[in-house]
């Protein structure tokens, strides 16, 4: 019969987790303060177990416990760093502070209504080497991976509308394990795919054993049953390429995802067409109803937009072919090619290289490093057929989905609006603290153009900055001289600013108490007309932002 356990051993035990960096030491003196007032040494036991395992799906990780306080935090708008362009397009947000509280906030005014998730976790520059150097100021290894994603994608979910969709970027070492928290989380039932997506051009020649060249894109939907279908397609430079009619050539080939433009005219000019199979005399013959084909052709022609869009479309003389090769009717159901509207491997959707471009032709210096480019998660935002859509990524880096999202809008006239959140990072300390060479320049050059836009040394002023530059053209300090205005137009638009502010719950000074400073507009509420509305609202609302991970 083994020996029970006492106190000091279980005390032991959880000291032993910190020593082998399992356990966080914040994490470790909140157990033990626990197992020291128990009731019992069964009580003792039971809290103990917080510190050893959590277990649902084979896998192991400590989870940060949730801890109440009396500090509420909240929203308040940077004026500084806020800009508008053009007050008939949508407004964009960035919160700048611990993505934690930020979704917290967020759940106030966007519960149950987001439609897009992206993001990018830190698991680290070298795949969670002993330690990954990330943008926080902790070392994260596995177990805080999974500790530090599992509360936030708890509130990811809540966020969700109910056909909502989430896409989030792995690697191959960390795929495994955060799949599986996402099973805890959204339900293995509501798993979609695990998409391949090639992050090189080509393999490192230095490669030790095999060349890694591919990452990975987890996609899960908040509701299976509620979820509308996902069309994610390879496309590449020879399939996006606009195409104008003329009377030139009797016959027409589109490949699937081709804009078609009509000539000078207006009119598509006689002459027979082929969009892959289907063979018609006129394309103008083809007859298009709730944007589907109902003539008896070889292959029907599917558009991948709404009505209303097709409309606007030949109005506006440009059209968005596609083609679904599952919907023959002249097969048996054995026979039927089964339709593939996701395809797991995404090739020509953009690679590390593209990023650096992209960044170089923004910044000209390097100022950041594994940044995404906007080609994928373009195509994954465009992948849920929405055209209007509310896109949140809460570990946004360098601002790349945003950017996505407004590259999106200016390609198909739609109406997408991001949220960016990311935590923030004093520049200086930063540089004092890395140790590598690589990252020391990067850390640099952030500096360096900090100092150029006159903005203190924050992680945030460069994310805004690049905000500023794609959307208004000009750098804060006026300037135009970067590379990538002299090929594209400012894509316009709005973006305000947050940054995350506290008060005390009992503070009662004049002008000072939470419904004093708490702005109600900022979480989309008209000014309240009364103060007992104000005092009703924060107090129903903000009791949540008060819980802090321990």
């Amino acid at each position: 019969m083994s020996a029970q356990p006492s106190v000091q051993s279980l005390i032991d035990e959880i000291n032993q987790r910190v020593q082998d960096k399992i356990l966080e030491q914040s994490n470790a003196n909140l157990l033990i303060k626990l197992i020291n007032n128990a009731d019992s040494l069964e009580e003792a036991i039971s809290i103990a177990t917080l510190g050893t395992v959590y277990k649902k799906t084979g896998f192991q990780f400590t989870p940060k416990l949730e801890k109440t306080g009396n500090t509420i935090h909240y929203f308040k708008k940077n004026e500084d760093l806020s800009f508008h362009t053009d007050d008939t397009k949508p407004v964009n947000k960035l919160i700048i502070g611990d993505n934690y509280v930020a979704l917290q906030n967020l759940l106030i005014q966007y519960k149950n209504q987001i439609d897009v998730i992206y993001i990018d976790p830190p698991y680290g520059k070298d795949s969670m080497g002993e330690f990954a150097k990330t943008n926080y100021d902790n070392a994260i290894t596995r177990d805080n991976l999974l500790s530090m994603l599992y509360p936030r994608l708890q509130l990811a979910k809540q966020l969700l509308a109910d056909d909502g969709v989430i896409f989030c970027s792995i690697d191959d070492k960390n795929q495994a394990y955060v799949k599986c928290l996402f099973d805890d989380v959204f339900g293995e039932h509501n798993y979609v795919d695990c998409l391949h997506w090639k992050k090189k051009k080509q393999p490192s020649f230095l490669a030790k054993h095999t060349a890694k060249v591919m990452e990975y894109v987890l996609v899960y939907a908040k509701k299976w049953e509620n979820l509308e279908k996902l069309s994610i397609e390879p496309i590449s430079d020879a399939t996006k390429k606009i195409i104008n009619l003329t009377n030139q050539d009797a016959i027409r080939h589109f490949k699937a995802g081709v804009r078609v433009k009509c000539g000078l005219s207006g009119i598509i000019p006689k002459g027979v067409y082929k969009i892959k199979t289907m063979e018609v005399e006129y394309l103008n013959d083809i007859i298009f109803e709730n944007g589907e084909t109902q003539n008896e052709v070889d292959v029907k022609a599917k558009f991948s937009v709404s009505q209303e869009k097709i409309d606007k479309y030949i109005h506006d003389h440009l059209l968005f072919i596609t083609v679904n090769k599952g919907l023959r009717r002249d097969v048996s159901e054995s026979e039927r090619t089964k339709a593939k509207s996701i395809t797991d491997l995404l090739l020509d959707w953009g690679d590390n290289q593209d990023s650096e471009k992209e960044l170089h032709d923004i910044f000209i210096d390097k100022v950041f490093d594994y940044a995404k480019p906007t080609k994928l998660i373009t195509n994954l935002i465009k992948s849920t057929m929405k055209e209007e859509s509310i896109v949140l990524d809460f570990f946004a880096g360098s601002g790349t989905t945003g950017h996505s999202v407004l590259e999106l809008n200016k390609l198909n006239n739609d109406n997408q609006v991001f949220i960016l959140c990311q935590m923030n990072e004093n520049l200086d300390d930063a540089l004092t603290t890395a140790t590598d060479n690589a990252q020391k320049e990067i850390i640099q050059n952030q500096i360096n153009l900090c100092n150029k836009i006159r903005r203190p040394h924050e992680l945030s002023e460069i994310m805004v900055e690049r905000m500023r530059r794609v959307m208004f053209g000009k750098s804060l300090n006026g300037n135009s001289n970067f590379p990538w205005i002299e090929d594209n137009e400012p894509y316009g638009g709005n973006l305000d600013v947050y940054e995350i502010a506290d008060v005390a719950n009992f503070e009662s000074a004049d002008g000072k108490t939470p419904f004093d400073v708490i702005d109600e507009t900022l979480y989309g509420k008209e000014k309240f007309s009364t103060v007992k509305e104000k005092i009703d609202w924060v107090c129903q609302n903000f009791d949540k932002t008060q819980k802090n991970l321990e």
